[in-house]
Parts: structure tokens; sequence; C-alpha cells
């Protein structure tokens, strides 16, 4: 098993920081590729594909993992190459899906077994300046309010205080005008201020607002909340916060293998945590088309 590990070698907190501790063991193993800025690790991932490497693993959060599963997509690399994930970022919500530990030491014991399952691989398409977009991800995806917290997020704010950062980012967007996104699928459609897309069960940690999601059905799963507002917080904060879910009152639910998101400017979209674009976007899956590692 030849594997490449691609990781930030100036990651701060303590996730990083035991990583690094553990490098020489993980370099006995499996070569090492660091990444120099955004986007660095998608061009990584492509050429340890072109390299020959049969498992390449992203050492880094979600949106680190999002890069390197893109990459290898970009590389026609999917049927040839499985997906390996040391969880260093500030959420880890893949990793927490797949029950993946969150500790360096027994995470890269889990990628040193090999154990090998193919899931669901989700996709957006879209256009931006540089023409139509093809964008994989792994986990989870949103629009309106969720994509515009994630734009407002201060990064450094991130380094500091961690996920607080989007809790104060998603108060920042409830207080601003908010877009309003169409969804439509399967002949039906919903219109709300926050759209969630799930491929998994859980999003932003351990809350569960996709309960009948699973990562390979061949369907993702839709949350859509028509208006979010002070009074939304309220009735939802709680339930949230103790059951980790959201009152089925409060949300409108949709399942199907495609379908369109629409917004009025400036509506936009993330995936796997980082902003993605704007709308209007198609989503679909691959059904079990990603090899993932898994406990």
């Amino acid at each position: 098993m030849r594997t490449c590990v691609i990781f930030n070698p100036v990651a701060k907190g303590n996730k990083a920081r035991h990583f690094r501790a553990q490098l020489d063991t993980i370099a006995a193993t499996a070569t090492l590729k660091k990444t120099t800025g955004p986007n660095a690790a998608r061009q990584l991932a492509a050429d340890a594909v072109a390299e020959g490497f049969d498992t390449i693993v992203a050492a880094g959060g979600d949106g680190t993992l999002n890069e390197v599963l893109n990459g290898i997509a970009a590389a026609d690399g999917l049927d040839r190459v499985r997906l390996g994930v040391l969880p260093l970022g500030t959420v880890n919500v893949f990793a927490r899906e797949l029950k993946i530990p969150l500790r360096v030491a027994p995470a890269w014991q889990t990628i040193c077994q090999g154990r090998e399952q193919r899931i669901d691989l989700p996709w957006a398409d879209f256009t931006n300046e540089s023409g139509p977009q093809r964008l994989y991800f792994a986990q989870l995806a949103g629009a309106g309010l969720d994509a515009r917290a994630i734009e407002l997020v201060d990064w450094n704010h991130k380094k500091a205080i961690g996920p607080l950062a989007y809790v104060i980012a998603g108060l920042k967007a409830l207080c601003a005008k908010k877009a309003t996104v169409t969804v439509a699928a399967n002949g039906a459609t919903a219109t709300g201020e926050l759209v969630l897309v799930g491929n998994g069960r859980l999003y932003g940690g351990d809350y569960e607002l996709f309960p009948g999601a699973a990562l390979h059905d061949g369907v993702l799963e839709v949350c859509v909340l028509p208006r979010v507002n002070w009074f939304t917080l309220l009735r939802c904060g709680l339930p949230l916060l103790v059951r980790g879910k959201l009152p089925d009152s409060a949300v409108r639910r949709l399942r199907a293998p495609e379908f369109t998101l629409a917004g009025d400017a400036p509506a936009t979209f993330e995936v796997d945590g980082e902003w993605a674009g704007r709308l209007p976007a198609k989503f679909g899956v691959a059904r079990e088309r990603l090899r993932i590692i898994v406990p």
C-alpha cells in the first residue's frame, strides 16, 4: 500500500501539535506532502494520483478533506485511490459521521489497518467566472444564511476561539438581510432562508440534522427552514442543544437523488463548511463512488 499524507505544516492548535509530534512515525510508512496555501491540497492530491499512490490521506479539517477529495476526482482517481482522514480541524463532521477517532494516533492506526468502505459521493454543478464547475463534497452543503455565515467567518477568530467563530458569524448573518432559496426536487418545491443538504446524518459536529440520511442510499437529504430570525433561533436552539435535533414542525424535508437550488441575489452556497459559489446550482449523488478508509 503506497500512502501519501497531505497536511498543512503551519496549522495551529492542539491537534496539529499532536500530529507534528508523530510525523516521524507517520513518515516511516507514508510520503508526506505539505500544503503551501489555499487550494494547494487539491493540486497535491491530483499529483499523488498521477504518482501512483493508492491511499491519499487528508490530514486537516473538513476544508482540507474537500480539497483532497476534489483533487482525486479531478485526476480521475476515484476508482484507483482510497481516501483516508486524519481529523485535525475545528469540527471534523465527516470523521464524526464515520466514527473515525478524533485523536491522531488511533486515527492513524485506522488508516494503517486499511478497512475500506464505498460510500455515496455528492456533487454540485454551478457556473462561475471561469465557466461550468463541478464540486464534490463528502458530508454536507448549505445555502442561504448558512453559506453567508461561512463567508463572514473571521479566520483569525477561528484560529483563536475555534467553533465559536462560526456562532459569531452566524449571528452577523442573522442580523443582515437574508436571501431566499428555492429547492426543486421530484416535482416539489420548498422555499426558505436556510437550506441544508446532508449526505450523512450530522451537521456542525454532533447535531443530527438529517436523521434519515445514510452514506450509501443514493439520495441526499434536504432540510429547509422557511424563515430564520430570533424567533426561529429560540424555537430551534434549545431542542438542538438538548437533543441534537431540530423540531420537525420547524422544517420541511425533501429526499432526492438530484435537485436544484435557486435564489435571489446574492444567494450563495457552501460545501463541507467551505464557501463554494453562487446559486443557481444542481446537486446530485454518485452511488457508492467514493472509496474511504473506516474503523
